[in-house]
């Protein structure tokens, strides 16, 4: 499961050092790629070697005679990109999902459970305040109570 929180940079080359807690924790279940594709609210969401494997199980469930089906899996299939963990810890980002979300050299990876998401500082930033605000009426329409 990850967790947390990091503040990191992208290099010159459009790699991000994954940090050491996030690494160990792939590493221990024996991850050395993961797949990177667009997320939701601009961030990527980048999923170990099984739980991109898993995810798509769930996809491939969904109706292809429906719209929304359709048009979700194009995005997340289409945008998806297979990066090597090298030895110093780094990811290869493409431009393409760069751009998507709106990546400089400031950015910031969060454990989501079974995924990690990356994010640029700004967007971050403004998406947990916006998120904090709400975040009891939230936790009560989802948990009850």
């Amino acid at each position: 499961m990850f967790i947390g929180e990091y503040r990191c940079k992208i290099d010159s080359k459009g790699r991000v050092v994954i940090p050491s807690k996030l690494r160990r924790d792939l590493f221990t279940q024996g991850v050395k790629n993961v797949f990177i594709t667009r997320g939701l609210e601009r961030c990527l969401f980048v999923f170990p070697e099984n739980m991109w494997y898993a995810q798509t199980e769930k996809l491939k469930s969904l109706p292809f005679t429906k719209v929304d089906p359709r048009a979700f899996t194009r995005l997340f299939f289409s945008g998806a990109f297979q990066s090597k963990i090298d030895g110093q810890g780094r990811v290869a980002l493409p431009q393409h999902l760069g751009s998507y979300a709106e990546l400089n050299e400031n950015i910031v990876i969060i454990g989501v459970g079974d995924r990690l998401e990356i994010w640029s500082e700004d967007n971050w930033n403004s998406y947990s305040k916006r998120a904090m605000e709400s975040y009891g009426k939230i936790a009560e329409t989802l948990l009850g109570g």
